[in-house]
């Protein structure tokens, strides 16, 4: 792992995107910090990373775009996966250089709330669960991102990709409340869930006998508890998606409240992701 985290931070100082990530992120931080702070004479500097995360979408492509599709591009992507690295630390590796790479440039912005000092006091629990709560969405939207460049080898239709998937995730909050919320069609939609759960144990495992039984399971379950309550089910689609909401979890950060739970989901958001990729390359690897 550590030898792919060294080539990938080499290969963002050794090339423009390094920098372009770098210079774009601290001109958003810069701009949204003249405007929101010192213009008004405001030390909430919270808002303004707040701010920042809406750009999620730009930002996060520009690390992640070359990271597997530049390799598979080039096909050095078989000298990579049949080397002794195993394909966890690989992946792993490459992650992990982007963080860094974002955790540069967040480090950097540190200046900014101290300079605010010279205007009063700060309220310092909103500006640090701010930042913990910007790290934390960012690394969730890194991993995506690996997963995206692991799809394709062409490095626009990555870029491409994780901007639409981050975009949707920017506006679940919005879908989720668009969504029926009736017993019948939330029922429907956990039988759809128990469907993906079920194709991806397949995929997985390719243990035909071990996904029937996950969805028999699954099935019965569901169909047991509309039986006995379909109140349960009522407005579910909702609560789902607003579950799966990364970005309506980074308002409490941005409060100040910073939660296990929310730190736990941000962790286990990108763990999936990463597993994710890491399934997607054990089969290309063995194809």
């Amino acid at each position: 792992m550590l030898a792919i985290y060294k080539k990938e931070m080499r290969t963002y100082f050794t090339n423009m995107m390094g920098y372009v990530f770098l210079a774009f992120l601290l001109l958003l931080i810069g701009i949204f910090f003249t405007l929101l702070n010192v213009r008004s004479l405001d030390g909430n500097f919270h808002f303004v990373l707040a701010n920042v995360t809406v750009f999620f979408f730009i930002l996060v492509p520009v690390l992640t775009m070359r990271l597997f599709s530049e390799e598979i591009r080039q096909k050095t992507d078989q000298l990579l996966f049949t080397s002794p690295l195993t394909v966890t630390g690989i992946v792993l590796g490459k992650f992990f250089a982007a963080l860094s790479l974002f955790l540069i440039g967040v480090i950097a912005t540190i200046v900014m709330p101290l300079l605010l000092l010279s205007y009063g006091e700060l309220p310092v629990a909103q500006i640090v669960g701010t930042y913990i709560g910007f790290v934390l969405l960012g690394a969730a939207c890194i991993a995506v991102g690996v997963f995206v460049s692991v799809l394709t080898e062409s490095q626009i239709i990555a870029a491409v990709g994780s901007m639409g998937a981050i975009f949707v995730m920017f506006l679940i909050d919005a879908i989720a409340v668009s969504m029926p919320v009736s017993t019948f069609a939330s029922f429907m939609f956990v039988i759809f869930v128990i469907a993906a759960v079920v194709a991806v144990w397949y995929n997985s495992t390719r243990k035909i006998w071990a996904a029937v039984i996950v969805g028999v399971i699954g099935l019965a379950v569901a169909g047991g508890l509309y039986m006995y309550n379909n109140l349960i089910f009522d407005g579910i689609i909702v609560r789902v998606l607003l579950w799966f909401s990364i970005f309506n979890r980074f308002d409490f950060f941005a409060r100040g409240a910073v939660r296990i739970s929310d730190i736990v989901y941000y962790i286990s958001f990108a763990a999936l992701f990463i597993y994710l990729t890491v399934n997607v390359i054990e089969k290309r690897r063995w194809r």
